[in-house]
Formats: structure tokens, C-alpha cells, sequence
């Protein structure tokens, strides 16, 4: 399997000693030829650059002679330049998912390693195995171009705080991808009462093709980092006009459990959640699945809920309206249910044992039933069981609103231009989400 070999001398003297003196520079990319020289890929160089200074192209000029003698930078090498170390990063990310590489070898100063293991956990995530190599460890030269690499001696916790500030400021500094940040919103919340909205996936940061652009959720499984999830989510914040400290999203789990906020531990997993507090941002994803809105404007409640099909199944939406009924008083007939951008039942299919279920809920849920997966209408299932459960039909939007101007329960894996989709797009996807606030 192919890998990537990165060279870390971002934090040598910038560089100089490295480029300046030949055999420092030799014996580094000696220690990654012995210990890469056959299964690389592609290399890079991590460089400092002052800012307002130029690039020497002397000093690349210089490596490119010494590539012919190694076998570890026969195969490409590039060097990567900036003030910002999580700008190189990003831009070697940007460059190893190009290349579909998720293997990488760090060659580093000790120095630089609890930074780097900062930078690596936000800027990536478990899809990528990374190995750190010491380069005092690995070396074989002369003391003399040795200890140029141990001079770097910060404070380690001052050198993660750092670290912190680089990747906010470079992340905040790009611009948003797909066009500007759009947020639908329901007729049916009070915009008195409450902020709230559905996201698209517009006008975040986030560059690859299914995650693109304003993914709000990061997974160990998927290639959009924490770092770039929390960017997405401050500029969503800032539009819609919450506090992203404030933000408290459901931990999905399929079933249905709510979280009553301030009542008791948070559990470690749930799919449902309500407050009357006011400024707390409460919010639920929704790539397919149903993200679910609920709302009392007269006691001043709210909830969200994450409503997949095995949810949905389990009674999600209804355990919601449930809590907010039994914890704070609400009426039944005073509470709104919204459900956001979702799998229509034009694009998903289950297997027959599995849509049963569904016919039993109501026949109308299931189309084409002798296939052998038949189409599942989700989000019908989640309207008969809420209007049986005492929600007033009226008081539930979904795709059937007859004025279609009003429909935001809009089929995610049908339109790509807006929507992220694990139906459409597999299991690097993206996701939206809905949210909501009781304004102080």
C-alpha cells in the first residue's frame, strides 16, 4: 500500500540550517530513504515562510539535485511553504486525498511532536494512520548538524496553545465553498420565540466532493476533520445568530431515547432532546434521516430529534413530544413538529422483512411491496404515528404542506446541489442538520 513520507523541518531556525548546510539536509533524507525508500508515494517537505518574504528557489533547486541519489524522492517530492504550519498541513491533507493516500510517516524533531499530535488530531481523523519518526533517533551524522535539530526547546503546552490559534485563524481566514451559507426555516416556529433552521450544505469549508461544503459533523470513518466541523459550525452560528458554545446536538444512536437538558447525566447516547432554557442551542443531524423540530409557543419549549428509519420505527418523534408533555406541561395541541430535508420514498428501499413494519404502520408507507425492496415513505410513518400519539395534523409540516413554497422536507438524496446524502453518496458523506434556540 502507498505511502506518504512528510519531513518536518517547519521549526528548524526556518529552515535555515537545514538548506544551508548540505550534509544536514543529505543525511535527513538519508534517514527517510533507509527507513521509506520503498513504499513512498510521495514526499513532502514541511518549510516556514516568513511573511512578506520570497521563496529561494535555490534551496528547491538544491533538493532536486539531491533527489537522483535517494530512492525515497525518485517518486515526486514537493515543498510545501507558509507562515501558518496549519496551512502546510491542510494543504498536504488537500494533496494526500487527491492522491488517496492515507498512510503517512512524519519525520520530526522530538520538539515539534506534541504540536504536531495537536495539528494531526484536528486536522484529520482516524481514516489516516500516521507514524511519527524521530529524526534525533534516526540520525547519523555529526553532532555538530545533530544538536541544530534539539535547539527548539518551548514549553510543550505553549507550543499546543499555539498550535490552537494557527489552526483557528488560518481555517477562519478561507472562504466558503458552493455559494453563501442558507439556512430554511419553518412558518410553523415562531420567530419571536425561537431561532431555528435546517442547514443546506452550503457555504462552509469543507473541500471534498461528498462532504462539501458545510459538513457539520465529523466521524472516525470519514475524512472531514473536528477542526474543519467546528469552522463550519462558527459560520453557521454567526449567520443564524446563536452562540456555538451554547450548541448541544443529540448522540445519535438510532432509538429513542430523549435527554431532558439539566435533568439528569447526560446518557451517552440519544436521539431526542428537549429545554425550556433560554440560549442553549439544541439541534439534531440529518443526512437522510429525518431531523425533527418541535416546538411550544406557549410554554416556551423546544426540542430536536434525529429520526433514521429504525427511529422512526421506535417512536422517536413521539417520545420527544412525550418528554416535552410530561416535563414541562405542554399541550399536545400547542405543539409544532417540523421535519427537515430527509430521504424521500422516490430513493429509499428496505428489505421486505424490515418494510412490514412500515406496512403496519400504514399500507400507503410502503410502495411497490412485492419487490424485494420495497420504497419507504419515512416520513409518513413519522405523521400517522404523531397524529395518533395527539399532534394536531396542522401542526405538522413535512412534504404533503399543500402550499409547496412551504415544503422544506425536501428529498436530500434527489437534490446534490443542496443537500449531503449516505443513500446517494456512501459512507463518506456529509451532513445537515436542524436546530433551535428559545431566545432570551
Amino acid at each position: 500500500m502507498a505511502e506518504a513520507v512528510l519531513i518536518d523541518v517547519f521549526d528548524i531556525k526556518l529552515n535555515s540550517e537545514f538548506f544551508c548546510d548540505p550534509k544536514c539536509m543529505l543525511n535527513v533524507f538519508k534517514c527517510a530513504d533507509e527507513n521509506y525508500g520503498n513504499c513512498t508515494k510521495c514526499v513532502y517537505i514541511m518549510c516556514s515562510q516568513m511573511l512578506g518574504s520570497e521563496r529561494n528557489g535555490s534551496q528547491e533547486e538544491t533538493i532536486l539535485k539531491a533527489a537522483k541519489n535517494f530512492q525515497v524522492l525518485k517518486h515526486g517530492f514537493e515543498v510545501v511553504w507558509n507562515s501558518s504550519k496549519a496551512a502546510v498541513l491542510y494543504s498536504i491533507k488537500q494533496k494526500l486525498d487527491k492522491a488517496d493516500v492515507n498512510i503517512v510517516n512524519i519525520i520530526l524533531p522530538q520538539s515539534a511532536v506534541p504540536a504536531m499530535d495537536f495539528y494531526v488530531d484536528n486536522l484529520f481523523t482516524a481514516v489516516y494512520r500516521f507514524e511519527f519518526k524521530i529524526l534525533e533517533k534516526m540520525w547519523k551524522g555529526d553532532g555538530a548538524n545533530k544538536s541544530t535539530l534539539c535547539q527548539k526547546a518551548l514549553n510543550n503546552e505553549e507550543d499546543v496553545q499555539h498550535a490552537q490559534r494557527d489552526i483557528t485563524k488560518f481555517l477562519g481566514s478561507l472562504q466558503g465553498l458552493m455559494g453563501n451559507l442558507t439556512i430554511l426555516k419553518s412558518s410553523l416556529i415562531s420567530d419571536s420565540i425561537f431561532i431555528h433552521g435546517f442547514t443546506t450544505r452550503e457555504g462552509g469549508i469543507s473541500y471534498i466532493a461528498t462532504l462539501s461544503s458545510l459538513n457539520l459533523f465529523s466521524s472516525s470513518k470519514r475524512k472531514d476533520p473536528k477542526a474543519v466541523v467546528t469552522e463550519n459550525l462558527h459560520r453557521l452560528a454567526k449567520a443564524a445568530g446563536f452562540h456555538p458554545d451554547t450548541y448541544r446536538p443529540v448522540k445519535v444512536d438510532h432509538a429513542n431515547e430523549v435527554w431532558i437538558v439539566g435533568k439528569q447525566p447526560e446518557p451517552d447516547s440519544y436521539d431526542g432532546i428537549v429545554t425550556n432554557r433560554k440560549g442553549i442551542t439544541i439541534a439534531a443531524p440529518g443526512a437522510d434521516c429525518i431531523p425533527l423540530l418541535f416546538s411550544d409557543p406557549l410554554k416556551k419549549v423546544c426540542g430536536a430529534a434525529h429520526s433514521g428509519w429504525k427511529g422512526t420505527l421506535l417512536g422517536v418523534a413521539m417520545a420527544t413530544v412525550n418528554a416535552m408533555v410530561a416535563e414541562y406541561g405542554c399541550s399536545l395541541t400547542d405543539i409544532v413538529v417540523v421535519m427537515g430535508p430527509s430521504v424521500g420514498p422516490c430513493c429509499f428501499t428496505l428489505p421486505q422483512e424490515d418494510a412490514k413494519a412500515f406496512h403496519a404502520i400504514d399500507p400507503k408507507c410502503v410502495r411497490l411491496p412485492d419487490l424485494p425492496e420495497p420504497y419507504i415513505d419515512i416520513r409518513r410513518a413519522t405523521r400517522v404515528l404523531l397524529e395518533r400519539g395527539g399532534v394536531l395534523p396542522q401542526n405538522i409540516q413535512d412534504d404533503s404542506v399543500a402550499d409547496k413554497s412551504q415544503n422544506i422536507t425536501l428529498c436530500t438524496s434527489c437534490h446534490p446541489e443542496k443537500f449531503f446524502s449516505n443513500v446517494r453518496d456512501g459512507i463518506n458523506f456529509g451532513t445537515q442538520i436542524c436546530f433551535i434556540t428559545i431566545k432570551d
